[in-house]
């Protein structure tokens, strides 16, 4: 009896990757042009959603990664993705993606900026691009609890550390080097007590295949 062939989850599909050096400066530059007021939600949309280079999971692991690194986060994941690709030159790729042409169009518009600034309309608007910035980040966290689901943490205690960030931050004002080494740190000491069955069974096998 034949059977016709199920597809194959999301996880085990091809992954898409960027094709040259010159596709990837010009990926990281249109994101770094979309992100007015934070670009959290236009790299997840990107790389995510749109171009497939990244599962959520994948995104948050990297994300968490690139966070935790000295200097702008978004030009660290940059960093990582264009090196897992490329080598050294994805990695300068796509920084300079991430760099060149918005530096040039804040130093243009930084003079601008500094001509108008007293003009009401001028600030108003500022503030309305503010709101929708703190909408896009609110949005893109909703898309990325879902992934909780599969981490090793588990949906419950994730969504609980995700709690207990946001309280220590926005309530607690703590900085964020310490919501990172405090929450962060024991995360990741719960993930490894967690795993710690796993590293046994995965050890035993090596042990008895020699």
């Amino acid at each position: 009896m034949s059977t016709t062939p199920s597809t194959p989850p999301p996880t085990t599909l091809q992954r898409h990757a960027p094709r040259s050096l010159w596709h990837l400066f010009t990926t990281f530059t249109v994101i770094a042009l979309q992100g007015f007021g934070g670009v959290l939600a236009i790299v997840q949309r990107e790389l995510v959603e749109k171009r497939g280079w990244l599962t959520n999971q994948e995104f948050i692991e990297d994300w968490s990664v690139a966070q935790i690194m000295p200097g702008p986060n978004v030009v660290n994941l940059s960093i990582t993705l264009g090196d897992r690709y490329f080598g050294w030159r994805g990695a300068l790729a796509a920084s300079l993606g991430m760099l060149l042409v918005p530096m040039l169009l804040v130093i243009t518009l930084a003079v601008l900026y500094n001509h108008w600034s007293a003009s009401p309309a001028v600030a108003g608007a500022v503030r309305g691009m503010a709101a929708v910035a703190a909408g896009l980040v609110a949005g893109t966290a909703c898309k990325l609890a879902a992934s909780l689901r599969s981490n090793p943490l588990g949906l419950w205690a994730g969504l609980a550390f995700a709690a207990a960030a946001m309280l220590a931050l926005a309530w607690l004002h703590w900085p964020l080097a310490w919501v990172l080494l405090v929450l962060g740190g024991a995360s990741y000491a719960l993930v490894y007590a967690r795993l710690a069955p796993a590293r046994k069974t995965v050890t035993t096998g090596s042990k008895d295949e020699t």
